[in-house]
């Protein structure tokens, strides 16, 4: 795994190897990462990246914040309750060297503390088929992460339906991925 594009373009994530077999870990491909990417920069949601306050939900090797923070996010706080995972982001973060840039929170997704700041990317790539993707975003939202209008970027086994409080914007599939992009409502 790589960074795509930005500040730290082409610079080498930390491998998965064998990782932790509980953990389940299925980071995003740099194929998939690359076209999402595009796709979020290529003007139709404005400049998500920009200056911007994010969140990556169910993080893994948190490849998809560090992506964003590559192209101009501000900040990132990563989510993962996962000791593997924990170690991939910490080894990444280490590595780009942008611990002033991010928090990590060794947390359950789906029953997150009370946010610092409310945050207008939120990345959410949950264990696939387990719906925890709707219960994650409850959480974000109850607990103040989300800002109004904040743009959701959802990866998925299949589309998925937008929950109350979002709507949905578009959904595109990659391979056996699914991508369904959100709006926070106000």
């Amino acid at each position: 795994m790589r960074i795509i594009a930005g500040e730290w373009r082409g610079r080498r994530l930390a491998a998965v190897g064998k990782g932790d077999a509980g953990a389940h870990l299925r980071p995003t491909t740099d194929r998939v990462r690359e076209a999402l990417f595009n796709v979020l920069a290529g003007g139709r949601f404005g400049d998500p990246f920009d200056g911007a306050q994010g969140l990556d939900l169910f993080a893994g090797t948190g490849a998809l914040g560090l992506e964003a923070l590559s192209r101009g996010a501000a900040h990132m706080t990563f989510v993962d309750d996962g000791r593997a995972a924990g170690k991939l982001i910490r080894d990444n973060i280490r590595t780009l060297g942008c611990g002033d840039r991010t928090k990590l929170i060794a947390h359950t997704a789906t029953r997150l503390p009370a946010a610092d700041t409310p945050c207008d990317l939120i990345f959410l790539d949950p264990p696939y088929g387990k719906g925890l993707g709707g219960q994650a975003l409850t959480s974000a939202r109850a607990s103040g992460w989300i800002a109004p209008e904040a743009l959701v970027v959802w990866e998925e086994q299949s589309p998925q339906e937008a929950p109350a409080g979002f709507d949905l914007l578009e959904t595109r599939r990659y391979g056996d991925t699914h991508v369904t992009l959100l709006r926070a409502q106000v």
